[in-house]
């Protein structure tokens, strides 16, 4: 059947088609169906912050992949979609852009502000939505869900009421990380501990009985004005005298006590440490221990307060050099020291964190965390690869409170009614109109918003439709497998499987495939400061959506991060064009009326017919095995050498003889075979290349349908023939062998050449009389000989060997013997200086003690190589000088 197909495949006028097409067929809808066994994703919901990065594109493939190879392989499949409202992210960027506009949150007010939020976010959702769509994400869109959406919100409502009734949340005074940026209390996880060059100031603290008191050491002078004791060692014999008295806090004119604690490290600077309860949370505890009053210095807007005297109203850095400056003056600075600490930053604006005692909501982490834990030792959940598991253990083993409010506008703001009468508090699944404890109508919602991670922690129940028990629910949950980076195992993983286990019963899903993040080619952290961001988008115009898709899979190895290059983009691409032409080729030389039924028994077949059905199975079953494994680089590397080499370069060439022949009987049976083999190949790499496998399918099959829900194809061991396999191999040695030879005499492509070939045993040279066609096709030859046995080369000829045959090829009518001539005697020049060079450095001393060893290595490498060539060019060289002799 001749199929009018393009000369070149075109992604910009396929992909969008091709999705419209699967939308328009419903074959990612999902139903509740007990005849088919269900598999389910969630998405990690993308942040409407912006637009997808490259991290998302892999993310999404992945997905995707899982996604349509168990649609095809008989699962009802839901992969649910939706997108998070990222809170604190989401509202800086308004900030942001409010600033940019001459305004503020504040200026504008907190309806017209959070009203602003939701038409960025819209904004955003809407160029994600697109993005997926043209990755070729295969999600169910009519479930999409947004984490701050009625559906989520209900659940995070019942969640945290849920909660707080068992006792697990609760609100109190508490020292925890402030944003003075953000305006916001921060989790541990969103802190990231930042190591800085600073300085570590020593400061005398005078006796208040007028001797020379105490040096004490810091790396923030600033907090000093806050010291409420000077805390020492209670061994240390330096102090022992000092305990109990007290000095005079330098700048603010008040004596503070000496106090004697064990958690002073002695060996620390002087042994003496400043202590400052309202802003350090070691202090703290020490001044929780010692009765110690709280002085709050620095606000939380990062400037000084009322308490700091006349430091009040400078920001916090300006006052430190002020009191670094006064303390010089008045003599009582010591000494300076450079100092690298760490310093704590704001994961989200980079603004050092400040230690400040807030009233905040929290989660008693403790009892959820051993759920976590049972759910993973037990087995319920496996993370791929194996070792994140400890990770993930290490950090509930030591899990801390979690801080779940957020002085934000932009959330799920907190259920909570406060009363102005009684001062009660009222936790409510429904918007009370009165105070649950006095009746009183004057009551005041909590301010406070949710940290952003509680409600994308219940993502995996509240998508589904938890607290409600929906069909869904009870179909696809637990869901299959989570797909994320491993740098928020902690951040959600892991919140995600405490939730569920104690909220629903049961784990959110069976497994965790951990994939790395993407980096630059010199394996650095794509990020807009480093102007190395890469766009997925941007690529999927230049190189098309399957090209990314695959470059992307076969870069994946377990857990690593991956190193981004374009030479994978463009080796994609050219996989894509193989693809294509192969397909064109296939469709031109079908006739309509053949179908695979008219294949004929393994033995009516031919040797390339018998050889490729077995690498084709040993393909299938490869890929099967790899897949289920999570190694998709491997199994994308199989269907690649398949695909490229074996069925392309191999069996389509060798298909052209009986195409092209008398018989029609062979030519019948090719075709069928084709049609087999190119069908089971679109299908196979379906999941993996979406677009360009659904535009030849509906050309091979038209009216079958979408190949999205075809049956994903399946070995069959009865079609593995090791004998075809090496018998072939011998073929293909020999063709190899042929090939060598004409590109080492720089024979053009389209001249034949004769050739003659002395197997060493009568069954290999019977072998090669019978695939003498396909020989003389592959390798361009004119006249082929072959004998077995022992017998003398032939006279002008240059040979090689290949699978234990002499091959040789005759030089009369196919080269230039004295253009060749000339060419090599050149060649072979610069391969003698060559080796020159590489002999003189590697006899220089001070070169191969001196060099790097794998330079030094790296040399000798190429000497053994040059060395070779010389040989074998002046081999060639004495052949092709004999026959212009002669």
């Amino acid at each position: 059947m001749a199929q009018e197909m393009p000369k070149a495949y075109e992604p910009h006028s396929v992909e969008a088609k091709q999705y419209e097409y699967w939308m328009e067929q419903g074959v990612f809808r999902a139903e509740v169906n007990p005849d088919k066994p269900p598999f389910c994703i969630v998405i990690p919901p993308p942040n409407v912050t912006g637009v997808l990065h490259m991290g998302h594109a892999l993310d999404e493939t992945i997905q995707d992949l899982l996604t349509r190879w168990k649609r095809m392989s008989g699962f009802e499949v839901l992969w649910l979609p939706g997108t998070d409202h990222a809170g604190i992210a989401t509202q800086n960027v308004v900030e942001k852009m409010l600033a940019e506009e001459g305004t503020s949150r504040q200026q504008i007010g907190k309806e017209a502000f959070v009203e602003r939020t939701w038409q960025v976010a819209k904004e955003h959702h809407r160029v994600i939505v697109q993005q997926l769509k043209r990755l070729g994400s295969s999600v169910d869109w009519s479930r999409e869900r947004f984490t701050l959406d009625e559906v989520c919100a209900r659940a995070v409502r019942e969640a945290f009421v849920t909660l707080y009734e068992q006792g697990l949340i609760y609100r109190g005074d508490y020292m925890i990380n402030w944003c003075p940026r953000c305006h916001t209390g921060l989790s541990d996880l969103e802190v990231e501990d930042t190591p800085t060059q600073g300085h570590l100031w020593y400061i005398r603290y005078p006796g208040s009985d007028g001797g020379p008191g105490v040096v004490v050491a810091t790396t923030r002078p600033e907090t000093m004005l806050g010291d409420t004791a000077v805390a020492v060692h209670p061994d240390d014999e330096r102090y022992k005298q000092l305990i109990g008295t007290s000095v005079r806090l330098p700048l603010m004119e008040r004596d503070i006590p000496v106090v004697a604690d064990d958690w002073v490290d002695p060996e620390f600077a002087t042994g003496a440490v400043k202590v400052t309860p309202a802003h350090d949370p070691n202090d703290l505890e020490i001044g929780r221990r010692h009765n110690l009053p709280s002085v709050v210095v620095i606000g939380n807007d990062g400037a000084m307060t009322e308490q700091a005297g006349r430091y009040a109203g400078l920001d916090r850095f300006e006052c430190r050099k002020q009191v670094v400056a006064d303390l010089q003056e008045q003599g009582l600075l010591v000494r300076v020291e450079e100092y690298e600490h760490v310093v704590p930053r704001c994961s989200r604006c980079n603004t050092v964190v400040e230690p400040l005692v807030s009233t905040q909501w929290f989660i008693k982490m403790k009892p959820l965390a051993e759920e976590g834990l049972e759910a993973v030792r037990s087995g319920k959940v496996r993370f791929i690869p194996q070792r994140w598991t400890k990770v993930y253990c290490d950090w509930l083993e030591n899990i801390r409170d979690w801080p779940i409010s957020r002085q934000l506008w932009w959330g799920h703001q907190i259920p909570v009614w406060h009363c102005r009468k009684c001062g009660e508090m009222t936790v409510s699944r429904q918007d009370p109109s009165a105070c649950a404890h006095c009746g009183s109508d004057q009551i005041e919602r909590d301010p406070d918003v949710l940290d952003t991670w509680f409600s994308s922690a219940l993502w995996p129940i509240s998508t589904l439709g938890w607290p409600q028990q929906t069909p869904e629910l009870e179909y696809f949950y637990p869901t299959s497998v989570l797909v994320t980076g491993y740098d928020i195992i902690y951040f959600w993983v892991a919140r995600m499987i405490m939730f569920g286990c104690h909220l629903k019963g049961e784990v959110p899903f069976r497994e965790v495939f951990i994939h790395g993040l993407v980096r630059d080619e010199t394996g650095r952290k794509m990020s807009k400061s480093l102007g190395n961001v890469v766009d997925p988008i941007g690529l999927i115009e230049q190189y098309g959506a399957d090209s990314l898709r695959f470059a992307l899979l076969q870069l994946i190895t377990h857990g690593q991060d991956l190193t981004y290059s374009p030479d994978r983009l463009v080796g994609a691409r050219n996989f894509c064009n193989k693809l294509w032409n192969a397909s064109r080729f296939v469709l031109m030389n079908l006739d309509e009326a053949v179908t695979s039924s008219d294949i004929p028994s393994p033995g009516e077949l031919g040797l390339a017919d018998r050889w490729i059905l077995s690498r084709h199975a040993e393909m299938l079953e490869t890929v099967h095995r790899q897949l289920e494994a999570y190694n998709l680089a491997q199994a994308a590397e199989a269907l690649y050498d398949y695909v490229w080499s074996e069925f392309c370069d191999w069996y389509v060439e060798l298909a052209k003889n009986a195409l092209y022949g008398d018989d029609p009987g062979r030519k019948r049976a090719t075709q069928a075979l084709l049609r087999r083999l190119l069908g089971e190949i679109l299908r196979a790499l379906h999941p993996f290349m979406p677009f360009i496998t659904e535009e030849i399918w509906q050309r091979l099959e038209p009216g079958a349908g979408s190949i999205a829900v075809a049956q994903y194809p399946q070995a069959e061991a009865a079609m593995r023939d090791p004998q075809a396999e090496r018998q072939m191999e011998t073929v293909q040695s020999v063709v190899v062998g042929i090939r060598q030879l004409r590109a080492d005499l720089s024979i053009s492509a389209g001249k034949k050449a004769d050739v003659t070939i002395i197997a060493a045993e009568e069954e290999t040279g019977n072998l090669l009389r019978q695939e003498q066609a396909g020989i003389m096709s592959l390798a361009t030859v004119g006249q082929l000989t072959v004998t077995a046995g022992p017998a003398d080369p032939p006279n002008n000829a240059i040979g090689t060997v290949a699978a234990g045959c002499q091959v040789f090829l005759h030089l009369e009518g196919a080269v230039d013997v004295a253009a060749e001539v000339e060419r090599l005697q050149k060649k072979l020049a610069k391969l003698r200086a060559d080796k020159q060079r590489s002999e003189a450095k590697l006899s220089n001393e001070k070169f191969v003690t001196g060099a790097p060893a794998e330079v030094v290595e790296r040399e000798r490498r190429r000497l053994e190589e040059t060395q070779a060539d010389i040989a074998k060019l002046a081999v060639q060289l004495e052949a092709l000088e004999q026959f212009g002799a002669d």
